[in-house]
């Protein structure tokens, strides 16, 4: 099926040059051209359109208007703006206003196919991700991951070579986009599979106790060792250990890891022979290792005994196209956790997903669908819903309530709403905190500047699991 460009312009002779060549240029391509802003709009409703080329100048309305007007009818466009009159001021407002390109008259064809090319490819990815989303009732993946975008489909790729090998590999990404996910997917997928993965959260275990947990103690060895412990490495054997956060190492476990990792063997503490292990290693990190060698606090010979082969976790920003899916995606799980009937996203809500900016990534979207889930009482889910659970970006919240009303027509008493907003904001805040620490409460309460009791009472208090926000 041909792509569908859009052309509006209110001069008539550049209308008919690139109705002329434009079709030439570009393969599979319907161009429609129309030279004023009502008949534009009129376009838009009537059928699907891929791409927007338009002028920012137009004697009726203004180019940047029409932008915003197309957005509301079709959040889903890929609009690429044209003018004579360019600057960066009316670039950014562009943009903000949903914009994906900008291109400044008089133009070269060549430039100009080259971005239209990269916007209909950004068209054709999202409309074939909104078709995902009719034809798939669960998800549209692999194993366990959800989205069909380039970035996406490389890292498939990546962990079916990966799972075919057994090499170390060290996994890098940001906090929420799925690093422990596709750790397990190489894991599944390889010959180890049949073995559970063992998996380590390297800084939620006290250094003192590190060594230990990892190759395990004989009876004696320390104080309170009265009994002998396997370590997570003798439970590994013949499948696969994942050390999470590897960054968080001690120095002085690092050294021991080199050696378990270069002699395959390890030695429980207390103990007086090695025993021979068979452990695939899995590492994962969003932490500047290059940077903690320079620092010294990360050995450079234990990172290239874990880095033989790097596989790097696309963040949400990079793979933008995917968030119809993923949104659609969490929203059925969200609502099978709450026992709901299945909701849905109006057009305009899943515009406004897909507009904003998600630092905490997959993590903090799908808490972000989970609020949204509770404080919706419709099925299908509104712009206004969506604005009211808070900005989009993780921070707390949105508008602070005001005073509530009484029954009587009066305010609540200052000291209840003081409490209620106090609440919210808590609850906003830690979810947020654990989203950006990956569920390691350690780390989160350092960040907070609590003790780690604090943060566990407060938790309790909210009924959260640390474990809901791990990647």
């Amino acid at each position: 099926m041909a792509a569908c460009l859009l052309v509006v312009d209110d001069e008539r002779d550049m209308l008919e040059a690139l109705g002329r060549i434009l079709p030439r240029e570009l393969a599979d391509l319907e161009v429609i051209t129309r030279h004023r802003a009502e008949e534009a709009l009129a376009v838009v409703r009537e059928q699907s359109v891929d791409v927007l080329l338009l002028d920012i100048r137009m004697p009726e309305m203004d180019g940047l208007d029409l932008l915003s007007a197309v957005k509301e009818l079709d959040p889903w466009v890929t609009v690429v703006m044209m003018t004579a009159y360019g600057g960066i001021e009316t670039a950014v407002e562009a943009v903000k206003r949903g914009a994906y390109d900008f291109i400044t008259k008089p133009f070269e064809i060549p430039d100009l196919v080259r971005v239209l090319q990269k916007a209909l490819e950004r068209g054709r990815l999202l409309r074939e991700n909104m078709n995902l989303r009719q034809r798939l009732p669960e998800q549209a993946g692999f194993a366990g991951f959800v989205g069909q975008s380039p970035p996406m489909r490389k890292l498939y790729d990546a962990i079916q070579a990966l799972a075919r090998t057994d090499y170390s590999v060290l996994i890098r990404g940001e906090s929420g986009t799925g690093k422990e996910l596709a750790a397990r997917a190489i894991h599944e997928l390889s010959s180890r599979g049949r073995r559970k993965m063992v998996t380590v959260n390297c800084p939620a275990i006290p250094e003192h106790l590190l060594e230990s947990e990892l190759f395990g103690h004989r009876k004696g060895a320390f104080t309170g060792a009265d009994r002998d412990h396997v370590g997570l490495f003798a439970e590994a054997d013949g499948s696969t250990l994942l050390l999470d956060e590897v960054a968080d190492i001690p120095v002085a476990v690092q050294t021991k890891l080199l050696r378990a990792l270069q002699e395959q063997e390890i030695r429980p503490v207390g103990g007086e022979r090695s025993l021979k292990v068979d452990v695939r290693i899995i590492s994962s990190t969003n932490q500047n290792l290059e940077a903690k060698i320079k620092e010294r606090t990360f050995r450079e010979d234990l990172y290239y005994r874990l880095n033989v082969v790097t596989l790097s976790t696309p963040s949400l920003g990079e793979i933008r196209e995917d968030l119809p899916l993923l949104a659609d995606y969490f929203l059925r799980a969200a609502c099978r956790e709450l026992n709901l009937p299945p909701k849905s996203f109006s057009v305009a809500a899943m515009g406004e997903i897909a507009r904003r900016d998600w630092p905490g990534n997959v993590r903090e979207l799908q808490n972000f669908v989970r609020r949204v889930v509770l404080f919706a009482p419709e099925r299908e889910i509104s712009l206004a819903e969506i604005k009211a659970v808070g900005d989009g970006g993780g921070r707390f919240g949105g508008q602070a309530p005001g005073p509530a009303a009484a029954g009587d027509g009066g305010i609540e008493p200052y000291l209840r709403c003081r409490d209620q907003l106090v609440e919210r904001f808590t609850d906003d805040y830690v979810r947020q905190l654990l989203t950006v620490c990956e569920g390691n409460v350690t780390r989160a309460a350092e960040t907070a500047g609590l003790s780690r009791a604090a943060l566990q009472k407060i938790l309790r208090r909210l009924d959260l699991q640390s474990r809901d926000f791990r990647s």
